[in-house]
């Protein structure tokens, strides 16, 4: 594949990522992205976002509306055709997952 044609999908991930920096966990005051719930996005040349994610913990009360926001938000982004969120609990989620913005932002070292 040459430049050029990387360059789409590439900035449709940028994209992708930037939506998920404004979802924010109700409950912690940081973005779902800087707080390490984002496992894996896929772009495919197609448009097709497949997203593994997770929650802070398997009981965690926005367990049904979040995911669903996440592929709300993302259907909105221009280029994208079609969005599969899947929630995983493998690995676990811990504080060690947020970037150190997240841990800053938050107070844990």
């Amino acid at each position: 594949m040459s430049e050029t044609a990387e360059t789409p999908q590439k900035t449709l991930h940028e994209q992708v990522v930037d939506v998920l920096r404004t979802v924010y966990d109700p409950e912690i005051p940081v973005n779902i992205h800087e707080l390490g719930l984002i496992y894996n996005v896929d772009v495919t040349p197609e448009g097709a976002v497949a997203i593994r994610m997770t929650l802070t913990s398997p009981m965690c009360p926005v367990a049904g509306s979040l995911p669903v926001e996440v592929e709300n938000k993302i259907k909105q982004v221009p280029g994208v055709t079609s969005v599969e969120v899947v929630l995983s609990w493998e690995p676990p989620w811990g504080p060690e997952m947020m970037s150190e913005a997240a841990r800053l932002a938050l107070g844990i070292n």
